[in-house]
């Protein structure tokens, strides 16, 4: 099993494009494309063959969809950006520094020109060093995602091989497996026993509501009767 966004995580930490980003569509590409044609309705899943001992479950799916793999990913993502924000403050000071020394050269005395220079090497060699530490730190980070992922996970594929009587379970995306009958796939069954066995608390946070949005109205009988008229 590969871990999480390995290679977008350490990219990104070295100033690259951001994690989880899909590339957009530039705006009015598709206007002049022929609109694409509606999808296939989805198929029911087929059933698991009745004295089948071989199944294959496909890890990135199980990630990517079930409420564990989000909010790991999610705790990644989150970490990654902190590390970016900080480098990104790093260079634009020194972006400044360097700057501030082209155009105040003529202008600079010696010691001033001596300390300036100093404080922008300083400044280079923490930024290198930032990158290498945060590299690391971001490995560990997804190591021990995936190994706590990984002890909740193999445990659920274990019960379902039980269950149905399973010898032997392939991973779709390291197996080198080229084709399978879709009623071998176990994985939608391994994301819906996960997500039974993953507390609330695990799931991504949703969203705030929008501060524009009208508060609900109260529940009936709570709201206060108007005032009586006051006897003439």
């Amino acid at each position: 099993m590969r871990s999480f966004v390995v290679a977008v995580a350490l990219s990104l930490v070295l100033g690259a494009a951001p994690v989880f980003g899909q590339a957009g569509q530039p705006a009015g590409a598709g206007a002049s494309q022929t609109a694409p044609a509606q999808p296939a309705a989805a198929q029911p899943p087929r059933p698991f063959p009745e004295n089948q001992k071989v199944a294959v479950v496909n890890f990135q799916r199980i990630e990517a969809e079930s409420a564990e793999g989000k909010a790991f990913n999610a705790k990644a993502q989150s970490f990654i950006q902190q590390k970016q924000t900080q480098i990104t403050e790093m260079e634009k000071k020194l972006a400044a520094d360097q700057m501030k020394q082209q155009q105040q050269q003529s202008v600079l005395n010696e010691q001033a020109r001596q300390q300036l220079e100093s404080d922008i090497q300083r400044q280079q060699k923490e930024i290198q060093r930032f990158r290498q530490d945060a590299q690391e730190e971001v490995q560990n980070l997804l190591r021990d995602l995936q190994a706590s992922f990984q002890r909740k996970l193999l445990p659920i594929i274990q019960q379902v091989a039980q269950e149905r009587g399973i010898h032997l379970m392939l991973s779709f995306a390291d197996s080198g497996l080229v084709w399978n009958d879709p009623g071998i796939d176990v994985t939608a069954d391994v994301i819906k026993r996960l997500d039974a066995a993953t507390p609330a608390s695990s799931a991504p946070a949703t969203s705030a509501p929008a501060s524009g949005t009208p508060p609900p109205s109260a529940a009936p009988g709570t709201s206060t009767p108007p005032a009586k008229p006051q006897p003439k």
